[in-house]
Parts: structure tokens; sequence; C-alpha cells
């Protein structure tokens, strides 16, 4: 089977995606990007993640051309590949609905850096503006919002991470969507201090050994 190993990853994450509270029913998509192969395997479209198995994973080219697969992949998949085509470090991307960067995102609001673990993404978090889903206007977007930063909103929508790895986009998918939430909360009440520029980039250059791999 083309990229057995990518396969079996994005079933395993596309579980973890409802077992951790990252989307609800078949919203969201992974995919894995194989550099030597040039291929990348995606979450299938409409699909229930406990009933998705390795085959039903979709493996594409560049071009968008399926090369395996009988299932139709996720109609964000240029979306994906716009990373592995602009991007050389990105080797997987992850789209979640998670609930309180959705929250964020139908506001048109970023995310602040009220909480050093925004460090997973950058300094902040930029929300792209509104397009149609699985739209090539939404993948420019996307693209561009998302800049040097390894997480972005997407206006009334959801959430976009990327990484070298599935791993690490998954962490700062999860991580996000905690700072997402303590982020709007302090807003209900108050004004949240904000961790300055220099407080930041005192964070980054600590994470980055940080016993994980960065992007």
């Amino acid at each position: 089977m083309i990229l057995e190993k990518e396969r079996e990853l994005i079933v395993e994450y596309g579980q973890k995606l409802i077992t951790h509270g990252l989307t609800k029913g078949t919203g969201g998509n992974i995919s894995i990007f194989n550099k030597a192969e040039g291929l990348m395997a995606i979450s299938p479209s409409g699909l229930d993640y406990f009933k998705t198995t390795p085959k039903d994973v979709v493996v594409l080219d560049l071009n968008g051309t399926k090369v395996d697969g009988d299932r139709n992949p996720s109609s964000e998949y240029s979306m994906h590949r716009i990373f592995y085509q602009k991007r050389d470090e990105v080797g997987a991307v992850l789209h979640a609905h998670s609930i309180y960067c959705s929250i964020l995102a139908a506001l048109h609001w970023k995310i602040e850096p009220v909480h050093y673990l925004i460090g997973y993404a950058g300094k902040d978090v930029r929300c792209a503006p509104y397009k149609l889903f699985g739209s090539e206007e939404l993948s420019q977007a996307a693209f561009e919002y998302i800049q040097d930063r390894y997480a972005v909103l997407l206006a009334n929508h959801g959430l976009l991470a990327i990484g070298e790895t599935i791993e690490y986009a998954f962490d700062t998918a999860e991580e996000i969507e905690f700072v997402a939430q303590i982020y709007y909360k302090a807003r209900c009440v108050g004004d949240p201090v904000l961790l300055s520029s220099d407080e930041m980039d005192e964070f980054l250059r600590k994470f980055k050994p940080y016993g994980k791999k960065q992007v």
C-alpha cells in the first residue's frame, strides 16, 4: 500500500481529533506529506473517523491528482497541498473545528499572547478572512495569513495548524485551542495582560531545544 505509514498515522490522529475534543462528527481533516515520494496522504471526505481505515485514506500528488484510494479526498485538499508546494519544512497539515478557536474565528479576532504556549504557533495567531470551504481562495488566504507562523484561524470556520510532523501539528492545534480558551475567557472579564515581544522571544529561544523537534 502506497504511503502505508502516513495513512496509518492519519487514521490514528483523526480519531484523536475526536477524543481530544478538537472537532465534532466528520469535521476537520489531516494530511501528511512524503517528500521523497512527492505524495500526500489525506483523510477522506465525510467518513466517520472511527470507521476510517488506512485503505480509506487517499493519496494525491501535488497537482491534486489521485494516485491511490477509492474514496474522495477531503474537500479541503488544496488548503493542504499549498503548504507542501510553498513551505519546504512542512510535513503535515491539520484542520480542526475546535470550540474556542472557532469562537474567535467567528469574531474575526486574532489570538494574542496571553500565555507563553502560543509559542507553538509563533508570537500570535492571525485570523484569515472568510472564504468558502474547499475553495482556492481559502487556500490562498490561509497561506497568506499564516506567513511565518504555524497556526492560523479561518474566519467563521476553525483552525489550521502545520508542522514538520503530524505530532507537532497536532500538539500545536491542542495548545492553541488551550490559549484560545484562556484568551476568550480573559476578555470576557477584563483586558488580559499580554506577554511582550521580548518575553515571547525569550520563550521561543528556550522552547526550541525543549525536547521537541521544532519546525
